[in-house]
């Protein structure tokens, strides 16, 4: 099977290659797939350089190299696409330097900056879905039975804009709400994968907005008992976060983006006072990195390296005393894992319950009743031979569901902005964020991102 990763020359693929190579759910007796070719995609011949590099490396080291899949490197997006099995998004429109501009604009209005929370990410969102949405047509075109996996964020609302030309053959993945999962589970004594059949969740939201509202092993609710024990929830990455006082107060534990919302304040003052953003800090970062790749001996050594600083530093606004990252709290679950089991279920049909962005509307009804069909939810899913099938949520709370829904109307208006050019719809959706809620405000967003980015106002001045 050929997979297709989009956006090739980017600082994760290795995690992916490793995660084929190494085979992990075939050594623990599970089914696995066989893939025969990882073919590159990216813009820059020098990322992708850097990456294969790496990659050659790794695979050096295995036991059989012979076993490892034919690594193939390329700039040109159809060569790459064409007879794909599978296809992982991970492409980042503008760059670091495109993400730091995101944040700046915001946070010099006093809003929040970040890459998908609030004005940031709908500013990414208007430069990304207009070349996702191309990227989705040369996919049905090239490669018609493939599945797409796309990890290009926003990805709640990249994915919701690819399905209208691929509609159920494009999924979302997030390693946030699986990871949450993760580690309650592991709290209480029972593994997610191998205790299948013990182990049940709830879990509702949209990307990187998203409650886990109940946890049931043989049959009995343990997520009371998680939320009412203070030792428990320290070992809660969420919980620490966000409070644990809020968590018991709604009754729920919450992907830990939430605290954008929650804690806007301290949020935008932590990034204030660190002296510079997220997209910043990873931009320095980048071009430590390529330097260093330039003259080493080892590039996966320096790549390892420089994976242990960005995970450890993460989301570190949100944490007391700039402490990093507990290890505990990396090893929850990593994307490449989600994307690896679920090529496996699809490919072998071997059954997985899993966390997934996927449209509203299936053959059954709704998953979210009071929510539009082709909004993208995350929910819990069972995906086998025959695709993806979206498991039924408790009702919603009012305070969720209001939550949910101003986003996604937010979120709606920069999608139709990004596909037509309409300057009123793109106010529209910076406006109306639940982080911004302001006409005025977001009109100068509107002003500052078309100063910023080109390609935003070349978008929003075609006739």
């Amino acid at each position: 099977m050929k997979l297709t990763i989009l956006g090739g020359g980017g600082f994760r693929v290795p995690l992916i290659h490793d995660a084929v190579v190494t085979n992990a759910l075939a050594a623990s007796g599970r089914p696995s797939i066989h893939i025969s070719e990882i073919a590159l995609h990216d813009s820059s011949p020098e990322r992708l350089s850097a990456i294969e590099r790496i990659l050659r490396q790794r695979t050096a080291e295995l036991p059989d190299p012979s076993t490892a899949p034919l690594i193939t490197t390329t700039t040109d997006v159809r060569h790459a696409l064409t007879g794909a099995d599978f296809v992982f998004s991970a492409i980042r429109v503008g760059g670091s330097s495109g993400r730091a501009l995101d944040e700046r604009v915001a946070l010099d209005l006093g809003l929040l900056g970040q890459e998908t929370i609030g004005p940031g990410g709908l500013a990414y969102a208007l430069r990304t879905i207009p070349v996702m949405h191309d990227v989705a047509r040369t996919i049905a075109e090239v490669a018609p039975n493939a599945w797409t996996i796309n990890f290009t964020n926003p990805a709640g609302i990249v994915t919701q804009a690819m399905r209208q030309v691929l509609g159920d053959r494009v999924v979302g993945i997030c390693d946030t709400p699986i990871g949450l999962v993760r580690r309650v589970s592991r709290l209480l004594g029972v593994s997610l994968e191998d205790d299948q059949d013990r182990f049940d969740y709830d879990y509702v939201g949209l990307n990187h907005m998203g409650w886990l509202r109940s946890v049931r092993i043989d049959g009995v609710e343990r997520l009371p008992g998680v939320l009412a024990d203070d030792d428990a929830l320290e070992n809660i990455e969420e919980a620490r976060l966000i409070g644990k006082d809020w968590v018991r107060t709604i009754g729920a534990l919450p992907n830990e983006y939430l605290y954008y919302y929650w804690h806007t304040d301290e949020a935008i003052a932590n990034i204030l006072g660190s002296g510079q953003t997220r997209g910043e800090f990873l931009a320095d970062e980048q071009k430590q990195f390529e330097k260093k790749m330039d003259c080493c001996t080892s590039p996966l050594d320096v790549w390892r390296e420089a994976l242990h600083e960005r995970e450890s530093t993460y989301m570190a606004e949100a944490r007391e005393g700039g402490d990093e990252r507990r290890q505990e709290d990396i090893a929850g679950g990593g994307y490449q894992e989600v994307a690896l089991r679920l090529m496996t279920a699809l490919a072998t049909g071997s059954s997985e319950r899993m966390i997934l962005d996927v449209g509203n509307g299936s053959a059954e009804g709704r998953v979210v009743p009071e929510l539009p069909a082709d909004l993208v939810v995350e929910v819990g899913c069972v995906v086998d031979g025959d695709g993806i099938h979206p498991m039924p949520v408790a009702p919603l709370g009012l305070g969720q569901l209001g939550m949910m829904a101003n986003l996604r109307a937010s979120e709606g208006a920069i999608c139709e902005a990004a596909l037509t050019g309409s300057v009123e719809k793109a106010w529209e959706g910076f406006a109306s964020h639940p982080l911004v809620n302001s006409p005025r405000l977001g009109k100068e967003l509107l002003e500052g991102y078309r100063r910023a980015h080109p390609a935003i106002d070349a978008l929003l001045s075609r006739p």
